[in-house]
């Protein structure tokens, strides 16, 4: 190959090198997860990919991870390394690109697993940041532990969900107080008071505009 070619070729390689790294910048969205059959659909997952090759991702308006990203630019393999994160076995993605949507593919422990992923302006919400402030008792159905049914007539009953994964309910059985966890795939929280009178609980969320609907799991 003539000197002049071998130029022209790395020129070519570096240029598409370059697109595919512009092409990479900024923040994504998780859409899709599926491994094998099963759909593994994190909970408003995303990451954001910087022109220094670093990276950061998180769920809804919380940023858990960060590191350092690389692409190949002959086999469009995606390595992202975590700082703080467990070290990633598993075999580079393979990476496309749609307009604003891209696919990463590869191999996990012997099942096909493939991300879908949509360009975003800003951050998706998860379910615990919906949940997120003081919500006021409208209406309960039946005799629980924390709301009854005769609740719903005094204003002062609520329910408070604290920016450090704390609780407060108001009603008249008192006051009570707890930590809650937000599942991160599915719509649930699981409510855990404090003493031993009451138990830990799942109740599945359910938004529309700006009311809350708690149901309880399990039960009837």
């Amino acid at each position: 190959m003539h000197r002049f070619q071998l130029l022209l070729l790395l020129l070519i390689l570096s240029t598409i090198c370059q697109a595919q790294s512009d092409d990479l910048h900024g923040l994504w969205v998780i859409d899709l997860v599926t491994v094998g059959e099963d759909q593994m659909t994190p909970n408003a997952r995303w990451t954001r990919f910087h022109a220094d090759q670093t990276q950061e991702s998180g769920n809804g308006r919380f940023q858990h991870s960060y590191g350092t990203w690389s692409l190949t630019s002959t086999s469009n393999e995606l390595t992202i390394k975590n700082t703080n994160g467990i070290y990633d076995s598993a075999d580079p993605f393979v990476v496309t690109f749609k307009g604003d949507q891209m696919i990463w593919r590869r191999t996990e422990e012997g099942q096909p697993v493939t991300v879908h992923l949509k360009r975003s302006n800003q951050l998706p919400e998860t379910h615990g940041d919906r949940l997120l402030g003081l919500w006021e008792l409208t209406e309960a159905t039946g005799d629980g532990s924390y709301f009854g049914e005769t609740d719903a007539s005094i204003q002062s009953s609520y329910i408070f969900f604290r920016w450090d994964k704390r609780f407060v309910i108001q009603s008249q059985r008192g006051r009570i107080n707890g930590v809650y966890n937000a599942h991160g795939h599915k719509s649930e929280v699981e409510l855990i008071p404090y003493g031993e009178k009451l138990n830990r609980d799942f109740w599945r969320i359910d938004f529309e505009d700006n009311q809350l609907t708690l149901h309880l799991l399990n039960s009837e």
